[in-house]
């Protein structure tokens, strides 16, 4: 544990620093982790992970554009960590410890029990989807589960608006109010500007000198380049043509990176993801699913697996209009793939144990 003489206060954390949003909880991490933070601070030996290609970390050292570009050997990171280099800036030695991250399991059918850290240390995640009368509620449910369980605050955020008209518009927002879970949700349009302003406030807060970090998730084709581009001010992204019938474009973004927005808050930027695949739920299905998780107190059996039970909570909600019987389906689905997720995290490690492999944990 430090000792109290070393403790920093953020007012003495550089100002390139805190320009990166380095906050309070980072420093409380650090100094956690470090007897004296002050050494490593003073050697310009803390950063922030600004892009990942391929092997490659640049690591951003302010605001200003200082950076230095390191290997990634044996380190676990992921755009937005905070890290600390080692002296000669050649490696990372320590990924501090994340205040969020939106994680997900790989997507490869052969590696089931390994996870992906999309995006770290965020503050809102915005749920990105292509604006439809019909929106993919499904789809709506899954990422917000994602959201949740990162740690950040969720908001659901439908782009293109600019291509419906204002009572379609409204038919939507009224459509994807059951799922929506309380969080915020906006129609905007990065081609036209309109309702842009909303999600700027979500980078800075006035009550706070510390500038915010957002993240992005959606599907390919949702027009995140695009709206990236709209809320930095430039092109910074390029864009991709959409197809006709599915909305479906290609990837435009290939490299996951942290990129300054005009107010001074961060955007980290993340490839589409088309397959969205839960790693580890901790809260995250029973926050998008509070209303179900509600309405099973009421059920008799404490067990129940709202099925063909008696005196069932959830299918007398069901009954009563109080949510769909998709929903609950769908949530069904989410939880079975978290169970048989936690089954393969064990076999996983009985394996490893087996062949002698030691458990590794991060810092």
């Amino acid at each position: 544990m430090p000792h109290d003489a070393h403790e920093l206060s953020l007012s003495e954390v550089s100002v390139g620093l805190r320009e990166l949003a380095f906050n309070e909880h980072t420093l409380h991490a650090l100094q956690q982790k470090f007897s004296d933070v002050r050494p490593l601070l003073d050697a310009h030996l803390v950063g922030r992970v600004g892009r990942l290609d391929r092997g490659w970390s640049t690591i951003l050292m302010s605001a200003a554009g200082e950076q230095v570009r390191t290997r990634n050997i044996g380190a676990d990171v992921a755009v937005g960590d905070w890290v600390v280099l080692s002296e000669d800036l050649e490696r990372v030695e320590v990924v501090v410890a994340r205040q969020s991250s939106l994680t997900r399991r790989v997507s490869s059918d052969v590696v089931r029990a390994e996870s992906h850290t999309v995006a770290a240390n965020m503050d809102t995640v915005l749920v990105v989807q292509a604006a439809d009368v019909e929106p993919n509620l499904r789809r709506i449910e899954r990422e917000l589960v994602l959201g949740f369980d990162s740690g950040a605050t969720p908001v659901v955020v439908f782009n293109k608006c600019d291509e419906l008209s204002e009572s379609d518009i409204a038919k939507m927002m009224h459509n994807v109010q059951p799922v929506i879970a309380g969080v915020d949700a906006y129609a905007v349009s990065a081609k036209t500007g309109f309702g842009l302003d909303h999600l700027r406030n979500y980078t800075y807060k006035y009550e706070s000198e510390t500038p915010q970090t957002i993240a992005m998730l959606g599907a390919s084709g949702v027009g995140k380049s695009t709206l990236i581009n709209s809320l930095v001010g430039h092109e910074v992204q390029r864009t991709g043509e959409v197809r006709e019938g599915d909305s479906r474009g290609r990837h435009t973004t290939t490299a996951s990176e942290l990129v300054q927005l005009a107010n001074g808050g961060w955007l980290l930027d993340t490839p589409g993801l088309r397959v969205v695949s839960l790693w580890m739920s901790s809260n995250g299905i029973e926050r998008a699913f509070a209303d179900v998780f509600e309405a099973s107190n009421n059920c008799k059996f404490r067990d129940c697996k709202h099925e063909n039970e008696p005196s069932c909570g959830v299918h007398a909600a069901v009954a009563n209009g109080e949510f769909t019987a998709d929903r609950v389906a769908n949530m069904k689905t989410l939880v079975a793939e978290e169970v048989t997720l936690e089954n393969q995290q064990i076999e996983y490690a009985r394996t490893q144990d087996k062949r002698g492999v030691r458990k590794t944990t991060s810092n």
